[in-house]
């Protein structure tokens, strides 16, 4: 006896597959923003970390010293990239003879933001400028108040 039921193919329609797909696209529209958001929080931290503990080993070499040091590769830190791929920045400013005083980094209202130095990761898009209000520092990571704050520029 032969089985009378219609027997279909086990592949999916023209429609079907359509629908998977805007599936899959509407998930991956939902998803990718948020994993953006998440990768810059991961970078963000990392950077954050790395200027704690330079700055840690920057104390250290002033409380042995008196002073700061020239560049960080005296405190064996040589060629340091943040997780953009941008080397850090370092400007000692305690130092003498201090530095040239357009370096310095400012606040909204020009005052410096560090008076022993100043330590900051050029962030996303590796360009700053000195006044942590531009347009190209509002992203940078910075260590401000003399170490009292490290983070994002724009929240500072």
């Amino acid at each position: 006896m032969h089985n009378t039921l219609n027997t279909r193919g086990h592949g999916l329609t023209l429609v079907e597959l359509m629908i998977v797909l805007a599936v899959v696209a509407l998930l991956t529209v939902i998803a990718l923003p948020t994993y953006s958001r998440y990768i810059d929080r991961v970078r963000t931290s990392q950077a954050v970390q790395f200027m704690t503990t330079t700055s840690l080993g920057l104390e250290a070499y002033y409380a042995q010293h008196l002073s700061y040091p020239a560049s960080l590769s005296e405190i064996g830190i040589k060629d340091a990239v943040d997780p953009w791929g941008n080397p850090y920045q370092y400007l000692p400013i305690d130092i003498d003879p201090p530095p040239n005083t357009g370096k310095v980094r400012r606040d909204k209202n020009m005052n410096p933001i560090n008076t022993d130095y100043d330590l900051y990761s050029a962030g996303p898009d590796g360009r700053s400028q000195t006044q942590l209000t531009a347009r190209f520092a509002r992203d940078d990571i910075v260590r401000a108040g003399n170490g009292s704050y490290v983070g994002k520029a724009r929240d500072f």
